[in-house]
Parts: structure tokens; C-alpha cells; sequence
């Protein structure tokens, strides 16, 4: 693996596949992992990484949120007796959505061929977070802070503040349009990001979850992009229309496949079961 320093003491790693990052944040007692890889194998890649580039032991591991990219690699760092922190909603996420998905992949494992998920082993974080905690076991302070709902409700900010970087997961993307997946709330996503925003500062270092480091401003701009999705979903839904009749009706930068979900899961925020035009 390669580690790019983004900040003094935080190295960020990229994974091909889904151009997924992965951070190291070293202090002088231990290095703190942020997303554990999606799946074991790709864990075991991180552990071996940095054990070559930084030779400090791993401390401890954060999960950004629950979505199998960034913590289906959670049980070899439990293995190894590294204490993983996460938002203490994942347990939930994980049965209706990433349980039921992983179960239906183990049974015909065609159905998403990419994936490389035998030895997953899912496995919740050893420490729920339900509010603003400072790791200190690395001897460098680290902020994680539950962010109220949007891309999930198990979404953390994980921020270092002697260098002021962040980590936000997926909910910021940079290299590609913000994902309306499994456990999304796309009505909520825009006013959880104005409530990052009143944290962050124009010099910051922002590290989403997936594509290149961001600043300030880039998160104001994916905010007001999220904001004109949710009043797309409101205006549909007070028009009466369908799905079908919601995506010709938008314009907005996301493929269809991805609004469709935003819409039926606004609509289904909004107390109406989705229906398609047959």
C-alpha cells in the first residue's frame, strides 16, 4: 500500500477497487486505523501496510460507518485484540441491511462477483459511540463525533484537531456522486452536512470517504447539490408523481439507478410507499 500524508501524522490510502480511502493517524504511542477495508482479506493488506511503512503498533480502529467497504474487515483487527470504535447504531445496520445482504451473497455468491466476501465475519465495534468521544491511546488526541442522519445514522466524524483533518466518510465522495445506498436518508443528508459545516474551518484537510482530499468548499457545494435532491424528492411527492414520473421529471447529476433509490427512500421518509409506473 501506499500512504500519502494529507496532514502532519495522517497518511491516507487508497483502495483501487471502489476507490475507497483508508487513514492512518500516528502518535507517539500507537497508530489509530480509520475504516477497516471491505473485506478480510483487504485488512489483512492495511495491517501489512502499515507494519512495513510505520513499524508502530495499531492501537486502535475506527469505523466511519457501517457499510461493508469500510468495515467488513472489522474481525481481523478484533482478532488481533485492537478495540474498534463505530457508531453505536451499526449493530442495527447491520441486521436489516449489510447481515441480510452478506447471508444472500453466501448463498450464491454469482450474484456479485466482485466481491470477495467468504471469510467476512461481520463484526460490530468492540466500542458503540453515541456521542462526542476523544480517543487518547495513541498519546494524540481523536475526536469522534456521531453525525446526525443522512448518507446512514451510523455515520462518524473522525477529526484530529492539532492538524484540524478530518475524516468524514461516505458522507462526503469526491470521485464520484454521493451514494444513496443501504440505510440512506436522503431528505436528512443536506441538513446533516450544514451541521459539519458549523465545525469545519477553510484550512482544513478533509478526507472523504471516497476520491481525493477536499476543503471547505467543496462540502458546501455537495451540500447544496444533496439539498436540490431532497427538494426534488418534496416537490414529487407533493405533485402526486411516481417514481417513474420523479426521475424524467429531475434534473440532477446522478445516474438513474442512484436517484431511484434516493426517491424511494424520500418517498418512503415522506409516508408513501413508492409505486412505479408499470
Amino acid at each position: 500500500m501506499s500512504w500519502n500524508e494529507v496532514a502532519a501524522g495522517v497518511f491516507v490510502s487508497r483502495f483501487e477497487a471502489a476507490d475507497v480511502n483508508v487513514v492512518a493517524i500516528i502518535g507517539p504511542n500507537g497508530l489509530t486505523i480509520v475504516d477497516s477495508g471491505g473485506s478480510p482479506a483487504e485488512a489483512r493488506e492495511i495491517v501489512d501496510g502499515v507494519a512495513q511503512r510505520f513499524n508502530v503498533p495499531i492501537v486502535a480502529v475506527i469505523n466511519t460507518h457501517a457499510h461493508y467497504d469500510h468495515s467488513f474487515g472489522n474481525s481481523v483487527f478484533a482478532g488481533l485484540g485492537v478495540p474498534i470504535f463505530g457508531h453505536h447504531r451499526i449493530p442495527a445496520h447491520y441486521a436489516d441491511f449489510e447481515g441480510p445482504r452478506l447471508a444472500a451473497w453466501q448463498a450464491n455468491p454469482a450474484r456479485e462477483p466482485d466481491k470477495h466476501w467468504q471469510e467476512v465475519l461481520l463484526t460490530r465495534p468492540t466500542v458503540p459511540i453515541d456521542r462526542p468521544t476523544t480517543l487518547t491511546a495513541s498519546g494524540r488526541d481523536i475526536r469522534c463525533m456521531p453525525i446526525s442522519r443522512g448518507h446512514t445514522d451510523t455515520d462518524l466524524a473522525v477529526f484530529v484537531p492539532d492538524v484540524r483533518a478530518w475524516m468524514l466518510g461516505d458522507v462526503i465522495e469526491e470521485s464520484g456522486p454521493p451514494m444513496f445506498g443501504s440505510g440512506s436518508w436522503p431528505l436528512d443528508w443536506p441538513i446533516a452536512l450544514d451541521e459539519v459545516l458549523l465545525e469545519l474551518l477553510p484550512g482544513d484537510a478533509i478526507v472523504p470517504g471516497h476520491g481525493q482530499v477536499v476543503d471547505r468548499a467543496f462540502v458546501t457545494r455537495q451540500a447544496s447539490t444533496l439539498r436540490s435532491v431532497a427538494d426534488a424528492i418534496r416537490g414529487s411527492h407533493e405533485a402526486g408523481h411516481t417514481i417513474d414520473q420523479a426521475l424524467h421529471a429531475a434534473d440532477l447529476p446522478w445516474p438513474d439507478w442512484m436517484l431511484r433509490s434516493a426517491f424511494e427512500q424520500g418517498f418512503s421518509q415522506l409516508g408513501t410507499v413508492p409505486q412505479d409506473t408499470l
